[in-house]
């Protein structure tokens, strides 16, 4: 005990040392404050040397039309014949829109911003996704779950801070396009479905903005400059807008997105350069500012396809002029804006892509729940269980027993032939049940369908369904380890 009290009263010894030291610092502190607080008075009594000396050399005023920090940040690009200090002035009073921020939009967004364009607006209303980061290269794994539009302007601030950055939360339709796109220069499509593309280019000809459209699936992409130069509807001038290049829509169930086809990252990111690349040539000439710049001149479309796979990677298609008779930009146009904002154009219909699939009746479809059953309680029961993904998707993962047979490959069988299909085991048994499974329940319906027109349901006495739902539902109601892409 007598330990533990000699120790208590050596602390308090130390504690009282201490509170003296800190008194007298406190001390010192405020006598050389004092003695400061003098010195400032003196000082602006009497006028301070120090200040008389800095009037004496103070820098003479900036009389250049780019800051310092600016003419360090562009000089590499500054110094090119093509850009020089005009078209950087352009760059910095253009206000350029970005549709989209994905695979494309994440590229071209970055060297826009790099470029020192003044203002970048992007439009999407979309959330990053852990899917989306092998491409989309300006979202990161912390930002899962982060609005995309948030997501791409904090990547590109980083970048460059002295573009003026607009987020527009929300995806571009036909009520709030005209809002959105009026107050830009000129428009990147970077998008990826039919709809929004005829979307974007009717409002770009109605607002008369040039267009940079480009898209990439697979390993293969294309660009465009639409609408360049930009004219009012009617005129022979203007370049041609989508509409005059793809009069009509591709059918629905031709259309395939990135998580059926799957998309390489570069192929993406290649198309996204080049429309950034296209969009600063076209702010340098001018676009929107000069009547008298290059960019009113005649212009020879091309569209510009790119296969990662080919031994020549670049090929340019020469394109046709604006259409005497286009929907959109010719002088029989009936298209206003009064007519996009009432919503009178359906563009999901026109594209074919009114709902989902639903062309089975429920007694011709089966739950993930129920054939899970058939295979667990009758795993001897006598069927066939196709799945009409493609090659690379089933060999990913797979429902045991499954035989793969490719929608394309269905398809590509005539509907007369009276031969059984080889991928028929010879061991099933004439009435023995047959499934289709596919992705997310799509292509197994018409896949079913096309099976019944081949004869293979025997008029009724066989069974042939598909799995409602396909591998995401087989994944989310039965086998949540198996994979999915």
């Amino acid at each position: 005990m007598d330990s533990i009290t000699d120790k208590a009263q050596q602390l308090r010894h130390k504690i009282s040392q201490a509170e003296k030291e800190l008194q007298d610092l406190r001390r010192q502190l405020e006598e050389i404050e004092e003695s400061n607080s003098q010195s400032q008075d003196t000082n602006q009594q009497f006028g301070s040397t120090s200040e008389s000396e800095n009037t004496k050399h103070e820098l003479p005023e900036w009389k250049w039309p780019l800051s310092e920090e600016e003419y360090s940040r562009y000089g590499r690009q500054l110094i090119l014949p093509t850009v020089g200090i005009k078209g950087q002035l352009r760059l910095k009073s253009a206000a350029v829109l970005i549709v989209g921020a994905g695979g494309l939009g994440c590229p071209a967004a970055a060297y826009l911003a790099g470029a020192g364009v003044g203002t970048l607006g992007i439009v999407d209303g979309d959330t990053v996704e852990v899917s989306n980061l092998h491409r989309q290269i300006a979202h990161n794994t912390p930002r899962v779950g982060m609005m995309k539009v948030d997501s791409l302007v904090e990547y590109c601030r980083g970048l460059n801070p002295n573009v003026s950055y607009v987020a527009h939360r929300e995806h571009l339709t036909p009520q709030n396009s005209e809002d959105i796109v009026s107050k830009y220069d000129l428009v990147l499509d970077c998008t990826d479905h039919p709809t929004s593309r005829y979307l974007i280019s009717d409002i770009c000809v109605l607002l008369q903005k040039p267009l940079v459209s480009a898209s990439a699936l697979r390993t293969d992409g294309q660009l465009i400059v639409l609408n360049n130069p930009p004219a009012a509807q009617g005129s022979t001038e203007g370049g041609p807008c989508y509409r005059c290049i793809f009069p009509k829509p591709p059918p629905a169930e031709s259309v395939v997105s990135c998580g059926e086809g799957g998309i390489l990252g570069p192929v993406v990111g290649v198309m996204g350069v080049l429309q950034a690349l296209e969009a600063i040539k076209l702010v340098v000439a001018g676009v929107g500012k000069d009547s008298n710049s290059t960019s009113k001149d005649p212009v020879t479309p091309s569209l510009l396809l790119f296969s990662a796979t080919s031994t020549t990677p670049f090929r340019s298609i020469r394109m046709r002029s604006r259409r005497p008779n286009c929907f959109a930009c010719s002088s029989e146009s009936t298209l206003t804006l009064k007519e996009l904002r009432a919503g009178s154009l359906d563009y999901v219909q026109f594209c074919g892509v009114t709902k989902p699939v639903d062309v089975l009746k429920p007694e011709e479809r089966v739950s993930a729940t129920e054939y899970n059953a058939i295979l667990t309680k009758q795993s001897d029961m006598d069927h066939l269980l196709l799945d009409v993904r493609e090659k690379e998707h089933f060999e990913i993962a797979s429902i045991p027993g499954a035989i793969n047979v490719p929608f394309s490959t269905l398809q590509a069988r005539s509907k007369n032939s009276s031969l059984a299909p080889e991928y028929i085991p010879k061991s099933l048994s004439a009435n023995a049940p047959i499934y289709v499974i596919c992705r997310v329940g799509n292509d197994s319906q018409l896949a079913t369908r096309r099976l019944k027109e081949m004869g293979l349901d025997a008029n009724g006495e066989r069974f042939v369904g598909d799995i409602e739902g396909g591998m995401l539902a087989w994944k989310r109601h039965v086998d949540q380890t198996m994979p999915f892409t």
